[in-house]
C-alpha cells in the first residue's frame, strides 16, 4: 500500500488547465474550476488555464505552446474524449507525445468502473509526456476530473508518495526556476 514519506521535499508544480467544449464558457465551466481550485489546495500553481472548441489545430497550437513553456510542467485537459462526432483530444494531442502512460488511462477506467459501471468503456482518458510536461487528458464531466485528480493525479503529483510519484522527476526543474 502507498503512503507519504514526512521528510521527502515539497515540491509545487506550475500547472495548466485546458476545457475542451464547444458549450462551455469561462462562467460555465465548472470542470476547470474545480481542476485549478484542486490544484491550489494541493499546493500547486495553475499558471495558464484556458478554453478551447474541439478544433483539433487550435487545440494542438495551445498544448504545444504550453509544452514548449519551460513554466509549465503538467497539463491537465478535460472534454473532447468521448464516443462522439465531438472527440478530437486523442487525434490532436497523442502525435505531440514523446511516451504514452497507458496505465493512467487503465486505472481512470477502472475507477470509473466503479462509480459508473460499463458507461467508462466511452472514456479514452490517456496520459503521456511530451518535452518533459505530464500531459493528462480526462472527460470534461466534473465528476469525471473529480475522479480522475482524486484517485490519480493528486497522489502522483504528490512529492512525498511512495513508493514513487512524478513530482520527484521535477525537483531540479523546481530548483531551478526558483520555486
Amino acid at each position: 500500500m502507498s503512503k507519504a514519506d514526512p521528510n521527502a521535499p515539497r515540491i509545487s508544480l506550475n500547472c495548466a488547465v485546458l476545457t475542451i467544449s464547444d458549450s462551455r464558457t469561462p462562467e460555465t465551466d465548472t470542470s476547470g474550476d474545480y481542476l485549478s481550485e484542486a490544484i491550489a489546495a494541493a499546493g500547486h500553481r495553475c499558471v495558464r488555464r484556458g478554453l478551447c472548441a474541439g478544433n483539433m489545430y487550435e487545440l494542438r497550437k495551445i498544448i504545444s505552446d504550453w509544452i514548449a513553456d519551460d513554466e509549465i510542467q503538467i497539463v491537465i485537459t478535460n472534454g473532447g474524449t468521448g464516443f462522439s462526432h465531438q472527440k478530437s483530444t486523442g487525434a490532436a494531442l497523442t502525435p505531440l507525445l514523446d511516451m504514452t502512460l497507458a496505465g493512467f488511462g487503465e486505472l481512470f477506467r477502472h475507477l470509473s468502473y466503479l462509480e459508473i459501471g460499463t458507461s467508462t468503456l466511452q472514456s479514452d482518458a490517456f496520459a503521456g509526456v511530451a518535452n518533459n510536461t505530464l500531459v493528462f487528458c480526462v472527460p470534461g464531466s466534473t465528476g469525471a476530473c473529480k475522479t480522475a485528480w482524486e484517485g490519480i493525479i493528486k497522489e502522483q503529483l504528490d512529492s512525498t508518495h511512495r513508493p514513487c510519484n512524478f513530482a520527484t522527476h521535477y525537483l531540479n526543474t523546481s530548483e531551478a526556476l526558483g520555486l
